[in-house]
Protein backbone atom coordinates (compact mmCIF):
# COMPACT_ATOMS: atom_id res chain seq x y z
CA UNK A 1 0.00 0.00 0.00
CA UNK A 2 2.88 2.52 0.92
CA UNK A 3 4.66 1.29 -2.24
CA UNK A 4 1.18 2.46 -4.40
CA UNK A 5 1.47 6.08 -2.70
CA UNK A 6 4.70 6.45 -2.80
CA UNK A 7 4.45 6.03 -6.51
CA UNK A 8 1.52 7.97 -7.00
CA UNK A 9 2.93 10.94 -5.19
CA UNK A 10 6.45 10.40 -7.64
CA UNK A 11 3.82 10.43 -10.28
CA UNK A 12 2.03 13.30 -9.29
CA UNK A 13 5.64 15.62 -8.31
CA UNK A 14 6.54 14.48 -12.16
CA UNK A 15 3.18 15.84 -13.49
CA UNK A 16 2.90 19.08 -11.72
CA UNK A 17 7.49 19.51 -12.24
CA UNK A 18 5.97 18.91 -16.29
CA UNK A 19 3.00 20.81 -15.81
CA UNK A 20 5.03 24.06 -14.41
CA UNK A 21 7.71 23.82 -17.67
CA UNK A 22 5.12 22.98 -20.23
CA UNK A 23 1.23 23.80 -18.21
CA UNK A 24 -0.94 23.68 -21.45
CA UNK A 25 0.83 20.77 -23.45
CA UNK A 26 1.39 19.00 -20.10
CA UNK A 27 -2.19 19.61 -19.06
CA UNK A 28 -3.83 17.99 -21.91
CA UNK A 29 -1.02 15.05 -22.38
CA UNK A 30 -2.11 14.04 -18.96
CA UNK A 31 -6.14 14.08 -19.87
CA UNK A 32 -5.04 11.30 -22.56
CA UNK A 33 -4.95 7.85 -22.94
CA UNK A 34 -1.96 6.08 -23.73
CA UNK A 35 -3.12 5.28 -27.24
CA UNK A 36 -4.10 8.69 -27.91
CA UNK A 37 -0.87 9.89 -26.80
CA UNK A 38 1.39 7.52 -28.93
CA UNK A 39 -1.28 8.73 -31.54
CA UNK A 40 0.39 12.45 -30.76
CA UNK A 41 3.29 11.73 -30.94
CA UNK A 42 3.03 9.57 -34.52
CA UNK A 43 1.08 13.02 -35.35
CA UNK A 44 4.33 15.32 -34.42
CA UNK A 45 6.76 12.83 -36.18
CA UNK A 46 4.82 12.98 -39.24
CA UNK A 47 4.62 16.69 -39.12
CA UNK A 48 8.18 17.12 -38.35
CA UNK A 49 9.54 14.29 -41.93
CA UNK A 50 6.90 16.75 -43.69
CA UNK A 51 8.61 19.69 -42.62
CA UNK A 52 11.98 17.52 -43.21
CA UNK A 53 10.77 16.90 -46.34
CA UNK A 54 9.62 20.59 -48.07
CA UNK A 55 12.97 21.63 -47.07
CA UNK A 56 14.63 19.31 -49.02
CA UNK A 57 12.26 19.87 -52.17
CA UNK A 58 12.66 23.61 -51.69
CA UNK A 59 16.55 22.92 -51.60
CA UNK A 60 16.08 20.72 -54.96
CA UNK A 61 13.62 23.51 -56.45
CA UNK A 62 16.49 26.01 -55.57
CA UNK A 63 19.08 24.14 -57.17
CA UNK A 64 17.60 23.72 -60.35
CA UNK A 65 16.70 27.14 -60.47
CA UNK A 66 20.38 28.45 -60.10
CA UNK A 67 21.18 25.62 -62.93
CA UNK A 68 18.44 26.78 -65.06
CA UNK A 69 19.61 30.57 -64.57
CA UNK A 70 23.22 29.33 -65.32
CA UNK A 71 22.35 27.39 -68.64
CA UNK A 72 20.19 30.60 -69.42
CA UNK A 73 23.28 32.99 -69.12
CA UNK A 74 25.33 31.11 -71.28
CA UNK A 75 22.59 30.80 -73.95
CA UNK A 76 22.82 34.67 -73.90
CA UNK A 77 26.52 34.85 -74.75
CA UNK A 78 27.11 36.12 -78.16
CA UNK A 79 29.68 33.26 -77.92
CA UNK A 80 27.05 30.57 -78.15
CA UNK A 81 25.13 32.66 -80.66
CA UNK A 82 28.41 32.52 -83.49
CA UNK A 83 28.49 28.71 -82.86
CA UNK A 84 24.41 28.30 -82.83
CA UNK A 85 24.94 30.38 -86.39
CA UNK A 86 27.58 27.91 -87.54
CA UNK A 87 26.11 24.58 -86.90
CA UNK A 88 23.40 26.56 -88.74
CA UNK A 89 25.62 26.81 -91.75
CA UNK A 90 26.70 23.24 -91.82
CA UNK A 91 23.08 22.04 -91.50
CA UNK A 92 21.35 22.91 -94.33
CA UNK A 93 19.86 19.96 -95.41
CA UNK A 94 17.48 19.45 -92.00
CA UNK A 95 14.46 17.56 -92.73
CA UNK A 96 10.43 18.89 -91.77
CA UNK A 97 10.52 16.13 -89.14
CA UNK A 98 13.96 16.94 -87.92
CA UNK A 99 13.39 20.48 -87.14
CA UNK A 100 9.85 19.92 -85.99
CA UNK A 101 12.41 17.76 -83.14
CA UNK A 102 14.30 20.46 -82.33
CA UNK A 103 11.63 23.10 -82.19
CA UNK A 104 9.94 20.83 -79.45
CA UNK A 105 12.91 20.20 -77.23
CA UNK A 106 14.01 24.05 -77.54
CA UNK A 107 10.52 24.66 -76.19
CA UNK A 108 10.23 22.09 -73.72
CA UNK A 109 13.41 22.87 -72.10
CA UNK A 110 12.84 26.48 -72.12
CA UNK A 111 9.79 26.03 -70.04
CA UNK A 112 12.24 23.93 -67.99
CA UNK A 113 10.26 20.71 -68.15
CA UNK A 114 10.88 17.72 -68.31
CA UNK A 115 10.33 14.70 -71.13
CA UNK A 116 8.31 12.96 -68.70
CA UNK A 117 6.21 15.75 -67.79
CA UNK A 118 5.26 16.89 -71.46
CA UNK A 119 4.90 13.31 -72.41
CA UNK A 120 1.84 12.57 -69.65
CA UNK A 121 0.57 15.85 -70.28
CA UNK A 122 0.49 14.85 -74.37
CA UNK A 123 -0.80 11.04 -73.37
CA UNK A 124 2.30 9.77 -75.37
CA UNK A 125 5.11 7.34 -74.27
CA UNK A 126 8.24 8.95 -73.24
CA UNK A 127 10.59 7.24 -75.53
CA UNK A 128 8.66 8.04 -78.75
CA UNK A 129 8.66 11.66 -77.54
CA UNK A 130 12.03 11.85 -76.88
CA UNK A 131 12.47 9.86 -80.40
CA UNK A 132 10.10 12.60 -82.00
CA UNK A 133 12.17 15.38 -80.77
CA UNK A 134 15.50 13.69 -82.11
CA UNK A 135 13.70 13.79 -85.30
CA UNK A 136 14.30 9.83 -85.54
CA UNK A 137 9.96 9.22 -85.31
CA UNK A 138 7.46 11.31 -87.96
CA UNK A 139 4.74 12.30 -85.33
CA UNK A 140 1.23 12.50 -86.66
CA UNK A 141 -0.56 15.81 -87.02
CA UNK A 142 -2.65 14.59 -83.77
CA UNK A 143 0.23 13.61 -81.80
CA UNK A 144 1.58 17.34 -82.98
CA UNK A 145 -1.08 18.88 -81.69
CA UNK A 146 -1.28 16.97 -78.51
CA UNK A 147 2.29 18.03 -77.86
CA UNK A 148 1.86 21.50 -78.65
CA UNK A 149 -0.74 21.51 -75.99
CA UNK A 150 1.04 20.12 -73.03
CA UNK A 151 3.63 22.87 -74.03
CA UNK A 152 1.00 25.86 -73.82
CA UNK A 153 0.79 26.21 -77.80
CA UNK A 154 -1.32 25.83 -80.70
CA UNK A 155 -0.38 23.63 -83.60
CA UNK A 156 -0.12 26.90 -85.48
CA UNK A 157 2.47 28.76 -83.30
CA UNK A 158 4.14 25.56 -83.12
CA UNK A 159 4.32 25.29 -86.92
CA UNK A 160 5.31 28.82 -87.29
CA UNK A 161 7.97 28.35 -85.04
CA UNK A 162 8.79 25.54 -87.20
CA UNK A 163 8.66 27.40 -90.30
CA UNK A 164 10.86 30.19 -88.81
CA UNK A 165 13.70 27.73 -87.78
CA UNK A 166 13.71 26.34 -91.42
CA UNK A 167 13.97 29.62 -92.63
CA UNK A 168 16.80 30.56 -90.23
CA UNK A 169 18.65 27.60 -91.27
CA UNK A 170 18.22 28.13 -94.87
CA UNK A 171 19.15 31.48 -95.39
Amino acid sequence: METMTQTEQMTETKTVQSTQMHSGQAARMRDLTPAQRRAVMFAQQQVLRARAAKKAKDERQSALTRMWQEEDAEHTKPHATLRKREDASQMKDVSLREAIGHVLRDLRTRDHKTLREVSEKAGVSLGYLSEVERGQKEASSELLSSIAASLGLSTAQMLRMVADYLDSVHS
